[in-house]
Parts: structure tokens; C-alpha cells; sequence
């Protein structure tokens, strides 16, 4: 059955006004529900860019971008804006926590941007958020206050306060030390397994991009490689005796 949450049409992206540097070439991309994708690439390869459009954080130059049924094309600035903020969640490499509030208001900032206060089930739901990313013990420390993993973790529970149909992950764990990457990697399939919340995460690392249930490969703006990984598991790297897709 086709459910199809997520969809570009000959979306392409330039840059500049004089002098126009494109970025992206016709991207045809369908994504459905609950799928954990994942998105290499070498620097300049066009995936920041990318991730940014279907984030609804910036417009294509051509083309549309259609999530959970609607045409981002037809929606005005404060529209585009209220939908990003109802539909779709954001973990960045940096976590971008504001220091001077507490794990607990960190994770309620995406539900009062619209909505100005948290009723109590609001914050009911925010402190089982952080149950489960196990750090409900920290909700009234400050953000400045906790350990890099556990501010990971609070971006987490904060991305998904909304009950996003897509979290955007760019770079998760890329600050993150080995220990905390495979923590933090597991609990993002964890929730996408049992929400299923859609991802789309950006890695430069392998193991965790070989891992997710899809495989997208970018160059020079355009798809090159897209995998079922659910269907063609990539093999395991004592076994590989041919280039591979992740090199």
C-alpha cells in the first residue's frame, strides 16, 4: 500500500542573483511513513541543502516539495512556518539548547513558540519524553549544566514535543564520542519504531548509515544511489572485495 509521506518533484536549488551557483539537479525523491533513511555524501555534495528544503527551511528555485499531503509551494511565510513547526522535528549536530533555561523548558520551547504556554498535559508529555531519552532526573538542572550526551539527548525529547511526522537529523551524533554515538543512534530507532516518526538523518558515518532502513547517496547535487537496505543489506566490511557505495 503506497504511503507516501514526503515528496519531491524536479526540485532543484541555486544559489546567488547575478551569478547563479546551482546546488541541486532535479531531486526525485518519494519517502514514506515510519522509513529511517539515511544521507551521505561528500562536502558539497548537496545534502545540507537538501536536508534544508524538505525542513522547510528554505524554498527549491524550481519544483515541489509535498509532506503529509500539502504543496509547501502554495503556503505563505507564516504558513510555511507554523506547518514546520506542527509537522516536523530538528536534531542538529550542535543541539542549539538555550543554557540559561532548564532541561524541562528546553524541551517545551517548539510548543510555546505557537502556543505561548504548556497546559499540563503538555508538560506531562515533556517529562515523559525525557523519561524516556533517561533523563528525567535532570529536568530542572540547567542546559549549560550536563554532559554533551546528555544535551544530545535533550534535542531529542525536544524534536519530538510537536509529535512530528519527520524528524530531520543532521549530524546526530557527530560531536559525539563512540559510546554516546551508539546510544543516542539506538534510541533514534527505538522511537522510530515504536512512534513511527519518519527520519531522515545526514552522516558522515557509515556503520550508522549502513544501519537505517534506507541509503541515499548525493553527488554533485544529484541522487546517485538509493537503497533498500531492508531489502539489500550492505555487507558487512570484512566481507567487501568492491568499492562500496559508503567509500
Amino acid at each position: 500500500m503506497d504511503n507516501v509521506l514526503l515528496k519531491t518533484i524536479n526540485t532543484t536549488k541555486e544559489f546567488g542573483q547575478e551569478i547563479k551557483s546551482p546546488v541541486l539537479f532535479g531531486i526525485n525523491l518519494e519517502i514514506q511513513a515510519g522509513e529511517f533513511v539515511s544521507m551521505i555524501g561528500s562536502s558539497g555534495s548537496g545534502k545540507s541543502t537538501l536536508l534544508n528544503i524538505l525542513g522547510a527551511l528554505d524554498r527549491p528555485t524550481t519544483g515541489e516539495v509535498i509532506i503529509d499531503g500539502t504543496n509547501l509551494g502554495h503556503l505563505s511565510d507564516d504558513q510555511l512556518a507554523y506547518f514546520r513547526n506542527r509537522t516536523i522535528g530538528f536534531i542538529f549536530q550542535s543541539h542549539f539548547l538555550l543554557p540559561q533555561f532548564t532541561v524541562l523548558e528546553n524541551v517545551l520551547i517548539p510548543y510555546l513558540i505557537y502556543a505561548g504556554k504548556a497546559p499540563t498535559e503538555i508538560k506531562a508529555r515533556a517529562l515523559d519524553l525525557l523519561d524516556r531519552v533517561g533523563l528525567i532526573h535532570r529536568k530542572d538542572n540547567r542546559a549549560n549544566a550536563i554532559s554533551g550526551g546528555e544535551q544530545q539527548r535533550v534535542a531529542i525529547a525536544r524534536s519530538l514535543i510537536n509529535h512530528p511526522r519527520i524528524i530531520l537529523a543532521d549530524e546526530p551524533t557527530g560531536n559525539l564520542d563512540s559510546k554516546n554515538t551508539q546510544k543516542v543512534f539506538e534510541m533514534l530507532k527505538s522511537i522510530n519504531r515504536d512512534y513511527q516518526t519518519t527520519f531522515i538523518m545526514v552522516t558522515h558515518d557509515h556503520a550508522l548509515a549502513a544501519s537505517c532502513d534506507r541509503l541515499l547517496k548525493l553527488k554533485d547535487g544529484l541522487i546517485i544511489e538509493d537503497l533498500d537496505l531492508l531489502k539489500q543489506p550492505l555487507p558487512k566490511e570484512e566481507d567487501r572485495c568492491a568499492p562500496s557505495i559508503l567509500e
